[in-house]
């Protein structure tokens, strides 16, 4: 009973409440680049749309079909990703791995938000689910970043 119990735990209220407000949650009509990425483990899937100027996310969208878990660090994504560059992603995204498979620190502005996905660590099985949108973002970013050069 004491899993279970740990489980309910880590739905908390602050989780709950990212999952039910995810930013940018509908697609771009004309993105430079969109990325799908699924979790085979679980079944989460996410659809991620970036437009870029100047090197730096100028728009944003995302379609999520993810847990809870994933569902907020969507939205932990969704509110920091505007301006950033790929450098900055791919910091976050190492971060947040390091974060939840290294038992590192929480990731750095504006991506702290992620603090709130720390209890996680214990549940491997989330992981991918909680990477998901991120990695998907990263994808997105360098694929307009390639398609812009040429």
């Amino acid at each position: 009973m004491s899993a279970d119990t740990d489980l309910i735990k880590l739905y908390s209220g602050r989780i709950l409440a990212l999952a039910s407000d995810i930013p940018h949650h509908t697609r771009l009509d004309h993105p430079m680049a969109t990325v799908k990425k699924r979790s085979p483990l679980c079944g989460s899937a996410v659809t991620v749309d970036v437009t870029l100027t100047d090197g730096r996310v100028s728009a944003f969208g995302q379609d999520v079909k993810a847990c809870a878990l994933g569902q907020a660090a969507a939205a932990v994504t969704g509110a920091a990703v505007i301006g950033r560059s790929i450098e900055e992603l791919i910091a976050a995204r190492d971060a947040l791995r390091a974060m939840l498979k290294e038992a590192g620190p929480v990731p750095p502005a504006p991506f702290d938000g992620f603090e709130v996905l720390a209890p996680a660590r214990d549940y491997r099985n989330r992981h991918a689910s909680i990477l998901l949108c991120l990695e998907a973002t990263c994808e997105a970013v360098e694929q307009a970043l390639q398609s812009d050069c040429a």
